[in-house]
């Protein structure tokens, strides 16, 4: 690996943390973005970073830590992270499965 930490190559790694809530549990989704030497060294740093962030929100890391490396440095509109997932579900039922279930504490934005 290059000694110039600008050469170094990106990862981002995606952390999943639990807490309670009125209905049981929330789960948040967190990416990071890490300039290391690779991609076990960023996980390490991301879980690392994600002891604190747990500590900090009252929140438990769940342990899962996905990994993604950027081929190029990041940029306005670089991808910073892809999961692809198999199912049989048309897009409007997969959406609603896990991206729209109605419990994500999320706001709606309107340009005025």
């Amino acid at each position: 690996m290059p000694d110039d930490s600008s050469e170094l190559p990106w990862y981002s790694v995606r952390c999943v943390f639990q807490s309670r809530s009125d209905d049981g549990f929330a789960y948040e989704e967190r990416v990071t973005l890490w300039q290391t030497d690779g991609i076990d060294e960023a996980i390490a740093l991301a879980e690392t970073e994600a002891g604190g962030h747990a500590k900090e929100t009252r929140a438990e890391y769940t342990g899962m830590a996905q990994a993604y490396w950027l081929p190029e440095p990041p940029t306005t509109g670089t991808q910073v992270f892809s999961l692809v997932r198999e199912s049989e579900l048309d897009s409007d039922d997969y959406l609603d499965q896990f991206f729209d279930t109605g419990r994500e504490a999320q706001s709606r934005w309107t340009e005025e």
